[in-house]
């Protein structure tokens, strides 16, 4: 009698239950909605200025980029389940914007597929995950140090002076009052100090018995610090920042058309890559290796280590994103460190968070279109500096674990070369070099000093004896 063959199990990618599970754990509120809602627009201070500078010098499909970049935060909410951002590359950005002549959108394309490409190779290969365990941490907390501060200084500068996006030039001192003024800035300022402190999310005590350890004022210490954490302060902030755009400019309302621009294919011919690539591509590629993928991966282990991403998860999806999107003219995106820290500054916890802007950013670019550029046109720019500052503060304040002096040394030189060279590539370089040069001379100690021990070891067994 023969025996029965087992039947074969199923594997879990084409199984629904699996998928619903997925679904449920990495969207799963972490804290409360509106800390996850609050989280969402943590890193609009960088979404923002960027797409509308994109939008206004080089013509980018704004309906487009909502539309792509909303399925993204969908789409890697799900996968990643932590707040994951989605944000633009800035290098080709910054390309596309300050050099002359400007990319146009066929080069912008070429250039984000070009970026693209070679991180998706290096994810597919595995090159990026060895990548991820050699680099030492020191140099990777230099890069996050000086990406955040470059974001607090540019912060500064949207609070301190108006600002030209078309133009990419700071203009005189801000007003104090008006719409767009000092005092609304620094408003949102303290208003977001005042609910969000210094970041630090606020502990719950589980156990009664610490509970009743506590003196009375001490609980009202912590019951006030958990009502004004609830508060969803960065969402508020938003708000206040759209209702004014209607105010500054009540003709908006005649300006917006309603229903999305046609998706159109890209066409790009063999001049678009070589512009693209060579302009643009070339110093975003290992900005995108450094940032969007290094020290988002070390950050996140940081924030969630429990739920910490791989580096060949984060190139590929970047790599896939783009490959797609950009044909269609979206604007080239990434997962930038400064994002992932803006969100969680904010409450930001699930992949719930990106989830719920990624459905907002759907509806605009559904409802709204190109149109919604006027709106954006509008938005206060110094509010987008006080979000923006908070999320490179953050991102910078990873760098305080380095507990020793060398590596804080490696970390420094690493960050001001990156700042002041204006180059993540070269800080990067820098501090690979400066970290080396410090083994190396620690081997040579090491070595000169078990030869001097060996000598002596051999000078006493030839020293003679003393009767």
């Amino acid at each position: 009698m023969e025996e029965e063959q087992p039947t074969p199990t199923p594997t879990p990618l084409f199984q629904g239950q699996w998928w619903c599970h997925r679904l449920a754990t990495n969207l799963r509120l972490k804290t409360n909605l509106w800390s996850e809602l609050g989280g969402a627009v943590g890193d609009l201070g960088t979404y923002i200025p960027i797409v509308l500078s994109l939008t206004l010098v080089s013509h980018l499909d704004l309906s487009t980029t909502l539309i792509a970049t909303a399925l993204y935060n969908i789409v890697t909410g799900l996968l990643f389940g932590i707040p994951m951002p989605v944000q633009p590359m800035k290098s080709i950005a910054a390309v596309s914007v300050s050099e002359t002549p400007h990319l146009s959108t066929s080069q912008i394309a070429a250039a984000g597929i070009s970026t693209a490409t070679v991180l998706l190779f290096l994810g597919a290969t595995g090159l990026m995950s060895i990548f991820y365990r050699v680099i030492p941490l020191p140099v990777v907390r230099g890069v996050q140090l000086s990406q955040g501060l470059s974001f607090a200084f540019s912060a500064v500068k949207y609070i301190r002076n108006t600002q030209d996006f078309a133009a990419g030039k700071s203009g005189p001192p801000r007003p104090w009052l008006g719409l767009d003024g000092l005092i609304v800035a620094l408003f949102s300022l303290l208003f977001l100090i005042l609910c969000t402190g210094s970041g630090d999310s606020v502990e719950i005590h589980q156990n009664p018995s610490l509970n009743q350890s506590e003196s009375l004022s001490q609980r009202r210490v912590h019951r006030r610090f958990r009502v004004l954490s609830a508060i969803p302060a960065a969402l508020i902030v938003f708000l206040f920042g759209l209702v004014l755009c209607f105010f500054k400019d009540p003709s908006i309302w005649k300006d917006l058309q309603f229903g999305p621009s046609q998706i159109k294919l890209m066409k790009i011919t063999w001049e678009d890559w070589k512009i693209g690539f060579v302009r643009a591509a070339i110093p975003q590629i290992p900005l995108s290796i450094l940032n969007s993928v290094i020290a988002v991966c070390k950050l996140s282990a940081d924030l969630f280590p429990d739920r910490e991403v791989s580096a060949t998860a984060v190139s590929v999806s970047v790599g896939a994103m783009n490959l797609v999107g950009c044909w269609f003219g979206a604007m080239p995106v990434c997962h930038g460190a400064g994002g992932l820290a803006g969100q969680y500054r904010f409450g930001g916890r699930s992949g719930a968070s990106v989830a719920f802007l990624g459905v907002g950013k759907l509806l605009i670019g559904l409802v709204f279109g190109n149109s919604f550029v006027r709106i954006l046109g509008q938005f206060p720019i110094g509010i987008l500096g006080v979000l923006l500052l908070f999320a490179g503060i953050e991102l910078a304040m990873a760098s305080r674990d380095m507990n020793s002096k060398e590596e804080s040394f490696v970390m420094l030189v690493c960050a001001a070369v990156s700042l002041t060279g204006s180059s993540a590539a070269l800080g990067f370089g820098c501090g690979i070099v400066l970290f080396l040069l410090l083994k190396l001379r620690e081997m040579e100690c090491l070595k000169f000093h078990s030869k001097s021990s060996a000598h002596d070891d051999e000078a006493s067994h030839l020293q003679p004896l003393q009767v």
